[in-house]
C-alpha cells in the first residue's frame, strides 16, 4: 500500500531540528563511497545518530564559512541515503544530474523558509521536478507519470490544496520518494545509524 503524507508526519514532530532544513537523497547502486567520490567529498568520522550529524553540520558551517557542508550517508537496501542537514546539493541540478549518471538519483528538499524541491533523475536526465507545496507545476522529461500516486500521497496536483487542510507537502515528499524506491525512512534509521561522513564543496 502507498504511504501519505501523514504516514511521515511523525518527521515533523520528532526530529525538528532537522526539520526546518534538510535535503534528503536516494541512489540506487553506489555504495556511500562511491556517493561520496561523485560528490568530490573529503571523508570525515563517522557520527551515529542524526542529532549529532545536524550539530556538526552547523559547526562543520561555521568552521568553513560556508563553502563546505556536512553531509552524511548510509547504506539502505540496494540504495544509499544521504542526507544534509540545511543543504541543497541533493536537488540543484548541476550536481545531481552528472552524479546520477548509471543510476537512479530520488531526493527532496526544504529550508527554513518552507521554499522545496522533489527531484528525480535517471541516469542524468531530469525525469520529475516540483515544489512539493506547488506540485501543479511540474516539469522533466515525465512530469504526469507518476500524477495517480501523487494524488493518493496527498498531493493537490491540480490545485490549490484547501485552507483548512495541515500542509503536508515535506511529509508527502518523504512518501513519493518511499514510492520510487521502496525505501522507508523510520525513526529507528534516523536515530540508530552510525553515518559515514564527509564534507563537500557547496560555492
Amino acid at each position: 500500500m502507498t504511504k501519505t503524507g501523514a504516514d511521515y508526519a511523525w518527521f515533523e514532530n520528532d526530529f525538528p531540528d532537522i526539520a526546518e532544513a534538510y535535503c534528503f537523497t536516494l541512489v540506487r547502486g553506489l555504495s556511500p563511497a562511491e556517493l561520496i567520490s561523485r560528490l568530490e567529498g573529503r571523508s570525515e568520522e563517522p557520527l551515529q545518530g542524526i542529532a549529532a550529524v545536524v550539530e556538526a553540520a552547523f559547526a562543520q558551517y561555521e568552521l568553513e564559512d560556508g563553502d563546505r557542508q556536512l553531509v552524511a550517508v548510509t547504506t539502505v537496501g540496494a540504495w544509499t541515503l544521504l542526507i544534509e542537514p540545511n543543504g541543497y546539493l541533493g536537488v540543484t541540478e548541476e550536481r545531481a544530474l552528472p552524479a546520477s549518471a548509471g543510476t537512479s538519483w530520488i531526493s527532496h528538499f526544504v529550508n527554513i523558509n518552507a521554499v522545496g524541491t522533489f527531484l528525480w533523475a535517471e541516469d542524468q536526465a531530469l525525469r520529475l521536478c516540483f515544489d512539493p507545496m506547488f506540485p501543479e507545476d511540474r516539469w522533466g522529461a515525465t512530469p504526469d507519470e507518476f500524477l495517480d500516486v501523487m494524488t493518493r500521497i496527498g498531493f493537490h496536483v491540480d490545485d490549490d490544496a484547501p485552507e483548512t487542510e495541515m500542509d503536508l507537502s515535506s511529509p508527502a515528499a518523504f512518501a513519493l520518494a518511499e514510492h520510487l524506491t521502496g525505501i522507508a525512512i523510520t525513526p529507528e534509521l534516523l536515530q540508530d545509524t552510525t553515518f559515514t561522513c564527509a564534507t563537500v564543496q557547496i560555492r
